[in-house]
């Protein structure tokens, strides 16, 4: 994790008029510096191209997450078959989405196919999940065939220079072949070429939240035999699954957070 005074990245969401699309675009050199302060905290090095991928779908959950309801929260697990790797990105919160997300290399499951699982949460609403194949290394590609398959709502994700990034979704009514056919090149001149109403304005962070008392709940589920295994030296290295930082906990810690968990 890193501290609460991480870099926010702000979020505008516009409407584009006689298209009936929706615009959100973002950012993001600031959310990716956090995240790298975080990678050199805990000692993490991502390799290419799971470095990239990452950042692109942090990028990508950033925008989705602001063209959906205040209360959503969402998490993704993208399985990319070759190389064989998992990435997982969750994000949720408003008027700041607190963002987090690791690459998972070791002990992956091959499940023969690259997938895309999406899982959503929202206040009083049932929870959903969702999961669409996609081919190659492209995460954008990847939340596309998501929003194809899954959404059923046409969206297209473009890269513009020095980290700024689009996402364009289809509303009712849209111009689907507008939407189709536009080009990287238009995306830099689109509030010239078209008409944009600004609907919203939203932010983001990099964020996990961790902390060790968030993370005892793993050990209280073991038994003493397991405890004492993990404990041999007297501490016990743990590992954040949602954002990989690294801590390490005393026994005699662990043993307090217990008895303050303990019924009295």
């Amino acid at each position: 994790m890193i501290d609460s005074d991480s870099a926010v990245v702000e979020l505008r969401s516009y409407f584009v008029r006689r298209r009936n699309c929706l615009l959100v675009r973002g950012r993001f050199t600031d959310l990716y510096m956090d995240y790298y302060l975080h990678l050199m905290q805990h000692g993490i090095q991502n390799e290419e191209p799971q470095d990239s991928m990452l950042k692109e779908a942090f990028a990508a959950m950033a925008l989705h997450l602001a063209s959906r309801p205040h209360d959503e929260k969402c998490a993704w697990t993208i399985h990319v078959q070759q190389p064989l790797l998992n990435l997982f990105v969750t994000g949720g919160g408003y008027p700041i989405a607190q963002m987090t997300g690791r690459v998972f290399t070791d002990d992956v499951k091959d499940m023969g196919r690259s997938l895309f699982i999406a899982q959503t949460t929202r206040t009083q609403h049932p929870s959903r999940q969702s999961m669409v194949e996609f081919q190659g290394l492209d995460m954008l590609h990847s939340v596309e065939s998501f929003y194809h398959q899954s959404e059923q709502r046409p969206t297209r994700y473009f890269r513009l220079p020095e980290e700024d990034y689009v996402q364009i979704s289809a509303e009712p009514d849209a111009d689907l072949e507008w939407l189709r056919n536009l080009k990287l090149e238009e995306i830099a001149e689109l509030d010239q070429a078209e008409e944009l109403s600004l609907l919203e304005t939203r932010a983001c962070r990099f964020l996990c939240g961790c902390t060790l008392d968030r993370l005892f709940p793993m050990l209280g589920r073991l038994s003493e035999d397991d405890l004492d295994y993990i404990f041999e030296d007297g501490h016990a290295n743990l590992t954040c699954p949602r954002c990989g930082a690294k801590y390490r906990a005393s026994k005699e810690y662990f043993e307090q957070w217990k008895a303050t968990m303990s019924p009295s």
